[in-house]
Protein backbone atom coordinates (compact mmCIF):
# COMPACT_ATOMS: atom_id res chain seq x y z
CA UNK A 1 0.00 0.00 0.00
CA UNK A 2 1.55 3.45 -0.75
CA UNK A 3 2.21 5.69 2.04
CA UNK A 4 0.43 9.51 1.52
CA UNK A 5 3.13 12.17 0.43
CA UNK A 6 3.55 14.56 3.29
CA UNK A 7 2.98 18.51 2.40
CA UNK A 8 6.59 19.66 2.98
CA UNK A 9 7.88 17.04 0.57
CA UNK A 10 6.05 18.17 -2.40
CA UNK A 11 7.98 20.68 -5.28
CA UNK A 12 6.74 24.31 -5.14
CA UNK A 13 3.79 25.19 -7.58
CA UNK A 14 5.16 26.07 -11.24
CA UNK A 15 3.12 29.57 -10.77
CA UNK A 16 5.09 30.26 -7.30
CA UNK A 17 8.25 29.27 -8.57
CA UNK A 18 7.98 31.48 -11.71
CA UNK A 19 6.79 34.39 -9.37
CA UNK A 20 9.88 34.17 -7.19
CA UNK A 21 12.34 33.78 -10.23
CA UNK A 22 10.86 37.03 -11.42
CA UNK A 23 10.87 39.00 -8.74
CA UNK A 24 14.86 37.76 -7.99
CA UNK A 25 15.70 38.65 -11.61
CA UNK A 26 13.71 42.06 -11.34
CA UNK A 27 15.80 43.25 -8.03
CA UNK A 28 19.12 42.17 -9.33
CA UNK A 29 18.11 44.10 -12.24
CA UNK A 30 17.27 46.94 -10.44
CA UNK A 31 20.48 47.19 -8.48
CA UNK A 32 22.40 47.36 -11.98
CA UNK A 33 20.53 50.13 -13.53
CA UNK A 34 21.47 51.84 -9.54
CA UNK A 35 24.72 50.77 -10.93
CA UNK A 36 24.58 52.38 -14.45
CA UNK A 37 23.77 55.52 -12.93
CA UNK A 38 26.30 56.03 -10.06
CA UNK A 39 28.66 55.39 -13.10
CA UNK A 40 27.44 58.43 -14.02
CA UNK A 41 28.25 60.26 -11.01
CA UNK A 42 30.91 58.08 -9.32
CA UNK A 43 34.48 59.61 -10.07
CA UNK A 44 37.95 58.06 -9.66
CA UNK A 45 38.87 54.49 -8.47
CA UNK A 46 35.51 54.09 -6.89
CA UNK A 47 34.12 53.85 -10.44
CA UNK A 48 35.27 50.20 -11.05
CA UNK A 49 33.03 48.84 -8.61
CA UNK A 50 29.65 50.23 -10.31
CA UNK A 51 31.07 48.96 -13.61
CA UNK A 52 31.92 45.83 -12.05
CA UNK A 53 28.38 45.69 -10.55
CA UNK A 54 26.82 46.52 -13.86
CA UNK A 55 28.77 43.92 -15.92
CA UNK A 56 28.74 41.24 -13.98
CA UNK A 57 25.13 41.24 -11.98
CA UNK A 58 22.87 39.83 -15.55
CA UNK A 59 25.16 37.15 -15.55
CA UNK A 60 24.20 36.39 -11.55
CA UNK A 61 20.52 37.39 -11.89
CA UNK A 62 20.55 34.95 -15.01
CA UNK A 63 22.06 32.14 -12.99
CA UNK A 64 19.65 33.04 -9.63
CA UNK A 65 17.03 33.27 -11.90
CA UNK A 66 17.70 29.98 -13.01
CA UNK A 67 18.27 27.84 -10.35
CA UNK A 68 15.61 24.96 -9.58
CA UNK A 69 14.34 24.67 -5.84
CA UNK A 70 14.17 20.80 -4.90
CA UNK A 71 12.87 19.65 -1.94
CA UNK A 72 14.23 16.99 0.17
CA UNK A 73 12.33 13.70 -0.55
CA UNK A 74 11.37 11.50 -3.69
CA UNK A 75 7.49 13.05 -5.26
CA UNK A 76 6.17 10.31 -7.49
CA UNK A 77 3.77 11.63 -10.32
CA UNK A 78 0.59 10.00 -10.69
CA UNK A 79 2.15 8.16 -14.25
CA UNK A 80 4.37 6.00 -11.98
CA UNK A 81 1.54 4.28 -10.63
CA UNK A 82 0.48 1.12 -12.87
CA UNK A 83 -2.91 0.20 -12.82
CA UNK A 84 -3.97 -3.05 -11.86
CA UNK A 85 -4.74 -5.45 -15.01
CA UNK A 86 -8.51 -5.94 -15.92
CA UNK A 87 -7.65 -9.80 -15.02
CA UNK A 88 -6.34 -9.00 -12.00
CA UNK A 89 -9.39 -7.04 -11.08
CA UNK A 90 -11.79 -9.71 -11.93
CA UNK A 91 -9.69 -12.32 -10.03
CA UNK A 92 -9.69 -10.48 -6.74
CA UNK A 93 -13.34 -8.61 -7.12
CA UNK A 94 -15.22 -11.81 -8.58
CA UNK A 95 -15.94 -13.56 -4.78
CA UNK A 96 -16.88 -9.71 -3.44
CA UNK A 97 -19.24 -9.46 -6.75
CA UNK A 98 -20.57 -12.37 -6.24
CA UNK A 99 -21.61 -11.45 -2.71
Amino acid sequence: MNTPESITSLPERPDDERRRRVINYSIAMAIRVVCVLLCVFVRGWWLVLPILGAVVLPYIAVVLANVETRRSGAVSAPGQFALESRDSFLAHGSDEAAR
